[in-house]
Protein backbone atom coordinates (compact mmCIF):
# COMPACT_ATOMS: atom_id res chain seq x y z
CA UNK A 1 0.00 0.00 0.00
CA UNK A 2 2.81 2.39 0.94
CA UNK A 3 4.76 1.59 -2.22
CA UNK A 4 1.66 2.14 -4.34
CA UNK A 5 1.02 5.53 -2.71
CA UNK A 6 4.62 6.61 -3.30
CA UNK A 7 4.23 5.66 -6.96
CA UNK A 8 1.01 7.62 -7.51
CA UNK A 9 1.71 10.50 -5.10
CA UNK A 10 3.37 12.76 -7.75
CA UNK A 11 0.41 12.23 -10.09
CA UNK A 12 -2.06 13.00 -7.29
CA UNK A 13 -0.24 16.23 -6.50
CA UNK A 14 -0.32 17.51 -10.08
CA UNK A 15 -3.90 16.42 -10.78
CA UNK A 16 -5.61 19.62 -9.47
CA UNK A 17 -3.27 21.87 -11.44
CA UNK A 18 -3.69 19.72 -14.54
CA UNK A 19 -7.48 19.89 -14.27
CA UNK A 20 -7.42 23.66 -13.89
CA UNK A 21 -5.05 23.92 -16.87
CA UNK A 22 -7.28 21.74 -19.04
CA UNK A 23 -10.55 23.33 -17.93
CA UNK A 24 -9.60 27.02 -18.11
CA UNK A 25 -6.97 27.07 -20.88
CA UNK A 26 -6.97 24.04 -23.16
CA UNK A 27 -10.75 23.55 -23.33
CA UNK A 28 -11.55 27.23 -24.15
CA UNK A 29 -8.88 27.26 -26.87
CA UNK A 30 -10.29 24.04 -28.34
CA UNK A 31 -13.81 25.51 -28.33
CA UNK A 32 -12.59 28.70 -30.01
CA UNK A 33 -10.95 26.52 -32.66
CA UNK A 34 -14.20 24.62 -33.21
CA UNK A 35 -16.28 27.81 -33.48
CA UNK A 36 -13.79 29.24 -35.99
CA UNK A 37 -15.02 26.70 -38.52
CA UNK A 38 -18.71 27.51 -38.04
CA UNK A 39 -20.79 29.55 -40.44
CA UNK A 40 -22.24 32.99 -39.75
CA UNK A 41 -25.52 33.72 -41.51
CA UNK A 42 -25.58 37.42 -40.69
CA UNK A 43 -27.64 37.07 -37.53
CA UNK A 44 -26.72 33.67 -36.06
CA UNK A 45 -24.03 30.98 -35.97
CA UNK A 46 -24.55 27.64 -37.66
CA UNK A 47 -22.47 24.64 -36.49
CA UNK A 48 -20.71 23.43 -39.60
CA UNK A 49 -17.27 22.96 -41.08
CA UNK A 50 -16.21 25.73 -43.42
CA UNK A 51 -12.93 27.40 -44.25
CA UNK A 52 -14.62 30.63 -45.32
CA UNK A 53 -13.60 32.43 -42.13
CA UNK A 54 -9.92 31.64 -42.60
CA UNK A 55 -10.14 32.32 -46.32
CA UNK A 56 -11.61 35.72 -45.56
CA UNK A 57 -8.72 36.49 -43.21
CA UNK A 58 -5.96 35.54 -45.63
CA UNK A 59 -7.55 37.22 -48.65
CA UNK A 60 -8.60 40.49 -47.00
CA UNK A 61 -6.33 43.49 -47.56
CA UNK A 62 -7.83 45.22 -44.51
CA UNK A 63 -7.03 42.26 -42.25
CA UNK A 64 -3.52 41.99 -43.69
CA UNK A 65 -2.86 45.68 -43.02
CA UNK A 66 -4.27 45.28 -39.50
CA UNK A 67 -1.81 42.47 -38.79
CA UNK A 68 1.03 44.58 -40.18
CA UNK A 69 -0.03 47.46 -37.94
CA UNK A 70 -0.04 45.11 -34.95
CA UNK A 71 3.49 43.95 -35.83
CA UNK A 72 4.51 47.60 -36.06
CA UNK A 73 3.16 48.24 -32.57
CA UNK A 74 4.95 45.13 -31.31
CA UNK A 75 8.29 46.12 -32.81
CA UNK A 76 8.15 49.70 -31.55
CA UNK A 77 6.96 48.78 -28.07
CA UNK A 78 9.56 46.01 -27.75
CA UNK A 79 12.36 48.31 -28.86
CA UNK A 80 11.25 51.16 -26.60
CA UNK A 81 10.81 48.96 -23.53
CA UNK A 82 14.22 47.36 -24.12
CA UNK A 83 16.03 50.66 -24.65
CA UNK A 84 14.43 52.15 -21.54
CA UNK A 85 14.15 49.05 -19.38
CA UNK A 86 17.68 47.70 -19.75
CA UNK A 87 19.47 50.89 -18.58
CA UNK A 88 17.03 51.21 -15.66
CA UNK A 89 17.59 47.61 -14.59
CA UNK A 90 21.35 47.96 -15.10
CA UNK A 91 21.50 51.11 -13.00
CA UNK A 92 19.56 49.56 -10.12
CA UNK A 93 21.56 46.33 -10.21
CA UNK A 94 25.09 47.74 -10.57
CA UNK A 95 25.07 51.38 -9.49
CA UNK A 96 22.90 51.19 -6.37
CA UNK A 97 25.13 49.74 -3.64
CA UNK A 98 22.60 48.82 -0.95
CA UNK A 99 20.01 46.07 -1.37
CA UNK A 100 17.41 48.15 0.48
CA UNK A 101 17.73 50.96 -2.06
CA UNK A 102 17.61 48.48 -4.94
CA UNK A 103 14.33 47.09 -3.64
CA UNK A 104 12.94 50.58 -3.11
CA UNK A 105 13.85 51.77 -6.60
CA UNK A 106 12.43 48.60 -8.13
CA UNK A 107 9.16 49.21 -6.27
CA UNK A 108 9.13 52.74 -7.67
CA UNK A 109 9.09 51.18 -11.15
CA UNK A 110 5.87 49.38 -10.21
CA UNK A 111 4.02 52.58 -9.20
CA UNK A 112 2.01 52.74 -12.47
CA UNK A 113 0.49 49.36 -11.54
CA UNK A 114 -1.05 50.82 -8.41
CA UNK A 115 -3.90 52.14 -10.55
CA UNK A 116 -6.08 50.54 -13.21
CA UNK A 117 -5.17 50.52 -16.91
CA UNK A 118 -8.12 52.75 -17.76
CA UNK A 119 -7.07 55.45 -15.31
CA UNK A 120 -3.49 55.32 -16.57
CA UNK A 121 -4.66 55.76 -20.15
CA UNK A 122 -7.04 58.61 -19.32
CA UNK A 123 -4.25 60.40 -17.45
CA UNK A 124 -2.46 60.97 -20.76
CA UNK A 125 -5.35 63.01 -22.21
CA UNK A 126 -4.75 66.27 -20.27
CA UNK A 127 -1.05 65.87 -20.91
CA UNK A 128 -0.99 65.11 -24.65
CA UNK A 129 -4.27 66.60 -25.87
CA UNK A 130 -4.56 69.54 -28.24
CA UNK A 131 -5.01 71.83 -25.25
CA UNK A 132 -2.83 69.65 -23.05
CA UNK A 133 0.18 70.54 -20.97
CA UNK A 134 2.80 69.49 -23.56
CA UNK A 135 1.28 71.62 -26.32
CA UNK A 136 0.81 74.55 -23.95
CA UNK A 137 4.47 74.44 -22.91
CA UNK A 138 5.69 74.16 -26.50
CA UNK A 139 3.41 76.98 -27.65
CA UNK A 140 4.38 79.14 -24.71
CA UNK A 141 8.06 78.60 -25.42
CA UNK A 142 7.63 79.53 -29.07
CA UNK A 143 8.88 76.11 -30.23
CA UNK A 144 5.75 75.43 -32.29
CA UNK A 145 3.18 77.68 -33.95
CA UNK A 146 0.19 75.36 -33.60
CA UNK A 147 -0.68 72.40 -31.37
CA UNK A 148 0.80 69.02 -32.30
CA UNK A 149 -2.01 66.74 -33.39
CA UNK A 150 -0.06 63.45 -33.37
CA UNK A 151 0.52 63.41 -29.60
CA UNK A 152 -2.92 61.97 -28.89
CA UNK A 153 -5.31 59.69 -30.77
CA UNK A 154 -2.59 58.36 -33.05
CA UNK A 155 -0.22 55.42 -33.44
CA UNK A 156 2.34 57.40 -31.47
CA UNK A 157 -0.06 57.66 -28.54
CA UNK A 158 -0.85 53.94 -28.74
CA UNK A 159 2.84 53.01 -28.59
CA UNK A 160 3.44 55.46 -25.75
CA UNK A 161 0.53 54.04 -23.79
CA UNK A 162 1.71 50.45 -24.26
CA UNK A 163 5.27 51.32 -23.22
CA UNK A 164 3.87 53.01 -20.12
CA UNK A 165 1.78 49.94 -19.31
CA UNK A 166 4.24 47.15 -20.02
CA UNK A 167 7.75 48.46 -19.41
CA UNK A 168 7.87 46.81 -15.96
CA UNK A 169 7.54 43.43 -17.70
CA UNK A 170 10.86 44.14 -19.40
CA UNK A 171 12.57 45.69 -16.38
CA UNK A 172 11.74 42.90 -13.93
CA UNK A 173 13.27 39.88 -15.74
CA UNK A 174 16.33 41.86 -16.86
CA UNK A 175 16.87 43.11 -13.31
CA UNK A 176 16.57 39.53 -12.05
CA UNK A 177 19.19 38.35 -14.57
CA UNK A 178 21.59 41.15 -13.71
CA UNK A 179 21.28 40.48 -9.98
CA UNK A 180 22.22 36.83 -10.56
CA UNK A 181 25.51 37.70 -12.24
CA UNK A 182 28.45 36.83 -10.01
CA UNK A 183 30.31 40.05 -9.29
CA UNK A 184 33.54 38.04 -9.15
CA UNK A 185 33.28 37.55 -12.92
CA UNK A 186 33.32 41.31 -13.43
CA UNK A 187 36.22 41.69 -10.98
CA UNK A 188 38.17 38.99 -12.83
CA UNK A 189 37.55 40.71 -16.17
CA UNK A 190 38.78 44.01 -14.71
CA UNK A 191 41.91 42.31 -13.36
CA UNK A 192 42.61 40.96 -16.85
CA UNK A 193 42.51 44.50 -18.23
CA UNK A 194 39.08 44.46 -19.88
CA UNK A 195 37.49 47.84 -20.45
CA UNK A 196 34.02 48.73 -19.28
CA UNK A 197 32.61 48.22 -22.77
CA UNK A 198 34.32 44.84 -23.11
CA UNK A 199 32.99 43.72 -19.74
CA UNK A 200 29.47 44.69 -20.76
CA UNK A 201 29.75 43.07 -24.18
CA UNK A 202 31.47 39.82 -23.15
CA UNK A 203 30.13 39.24 -19.63
CA UNK A 204 27.07 41.25 -18.63
CA UNK A 205 25.08 41.23 -21.88
CA UNK A 206 25.37 37.46 -22.58
CA UNK A 207 24.47 36.60 -18.97
CA UNK A 208 21.48 38.95 -19.02
CA UNK A 209 20.21 37.63 -22.37
CA UNK A 210 17.75 35.17 -20.73
CA UNK A 211 16.15 38.10 -18.92
CA UNK A 212 15.81 39.95 -22.22
CA UNK A 213 14.19 36.86 -23.73
CA UNK A 214 11.67 36.54 -20.89
CA UNK A 215 10.85 40.24 -21.08
CA UNK A 216 10.43 39.95 -24.85
CA UNK A 217 7.99 37.06 -24.42
CA UNK A 218 5.95 39.14 -21.97
CA UNK A 219 5.86 42.06 -24.40
CA UNK A 220 4.88 39.84 -27.34
CA UNK A 221 1.99 38.18 -25.52
CA UNK A 222 0.68 41.45 -24.08
CA UNK A 223 0.95 43.64 -27.18
CA UNK A 224 -0.36 41.13 -29.71
CA UNK A 225 -3.72 40.86 -27.95
CA UNK A 226 -4.00 44.50 -26.84
CA UNK A 227 -7.19 46.36 -27.69
CA UNK A 228 -8.04 48.64 -24.75
CA UNK A 229 -5.01 50.89 -25.25
CA UNK A 230 -5.59 50.94 -29.01
CA UNK A 231 -9.16 52.05 -28.48
CA UNK A 232 -8.48 54.72 -25.84
CA UNK A 233 -5.18 56.12 -27.08
CA UNK A 234 -5.90 55.63 -30.79
CA UNK A 235 -9.29 57.32 -30.66
CA UNK A 236 -10.55 55.14 -33.50
CA UNK A 237 -7.64 56.17 -35.72
CA UNK A 238 -5.49 53.10 -35.02
CA UNK A 239 -6.11 49.41 -35.62
CA UNK A 240 -4.83 46.16 -34.19
CA UNK A 241 -5.84 42.52 -34.37
CA UNK A 242 -7.12 42.61 -30.80
CA UNK A 243 -9.30 45.62 -31.61
CA UNK A 244 -10.50 43.87 -34.79
CA UNK A 245 -11.53 40.79 -32.79
CA UNK A 246 -13.34 42.96 -30.26
CA UNK A 247 -15.23 44.72 -33.07
CA UNK A 248 -16.20 41.39 -34.63
CA UNK A 249 -17.45 40.09 -31.29
CA UNK A 250 -19.45 43.29 -30.82
CA UNK A 251 -21.13 42.70 -34.18
CA UNK A 252 -21.82 39.04 -33.24
CA UNK A 253 -19.44 37.66 -35.88
CA UNK A 254 -18.18 35.02 -33.46
CA UNK A 255 -16.87 32.50 -36.03
CA UNK A 256 -14.79 35.16 -37.79
CA UNK A 257 -13.57 36.49 -34.46
CA UNK A 258 -12.64 32.96 -33.38
CA UNK A 259 -10.73 32.40 -36.63
CA UNK A 260 -8.80 35.65 -36.10
CA UNK A 261 -8.10 34.59 -32.52
CA UNK A 262 -6.66 31.26 -33.67
CA UNK A 263 -4.48 32.95 -36.29
CA UNK A 264 -3.33 35.49 -33.72
CA UNK A 265 -2.52 32.68 -31.27
CA UNK A 266 -0.54 30.82 -33.93
CA UNK A 267 1.43 33.93 -34.91
CA UNK A 268 2.15 34.78 -31.26
CA UNK A 269 3.34 31.24 -30.52
CA UNK A 270 5.54 31.33 -33.62
CA UNK A 271 7.21 34.52 -32.41
CA UNK A 272 7.70 33.08 -28.92
CA UNK A 273 9.21 29.87 -30.29
CA UNK A 274 11.56 31.95 -32.43
CA UNK A 275 12.68 33.89 -29.36
CA UNK A 276 13.24 30.65 -27.43
CA UNK A 277 15.33 29.21 -30.24
CA UNK A 278 17.59 32.26 -30.24
CA UNK A 279 17.93 32.71 -26.45
CA UNK A 280 17.95 30.02 -23.78
CA UNK A 281 15.84 31.00 -20.75
CA UNK A 282 16.18 27.74 -18.82
CA UNK A 283 18.79 29.31 -16.53
CA UNK A 284 16.18 31.79 -15.33
CA UNK A 285 13.48 29.19 -14.60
Amino acid sequence: MSATWKTFKPYALITPQTLVFLLFLVFPIVMIGVVSFWEFTGYSMVPAFTLDNYQGIFTSDVTFKTYLNTFKFLGLVWLATLLIGYPVAYFIAFHVPKLEWQILLFLVCTIPFWTSNIIRMISWVPLLGREGLVNQVLLGGGLIQQPLEFLLYSDFAVVLGMVHLYIIFMIAPIFNSLMRIERSLITAAEDLGASGLQIFKEVILPLSAPGIAIGSIFIVTLVMGEFVTVRLMGGGQSASVGKLIQTQIGSLQYPLAAANAMVLLAVTMLIIVSVLRVLDIRKEL
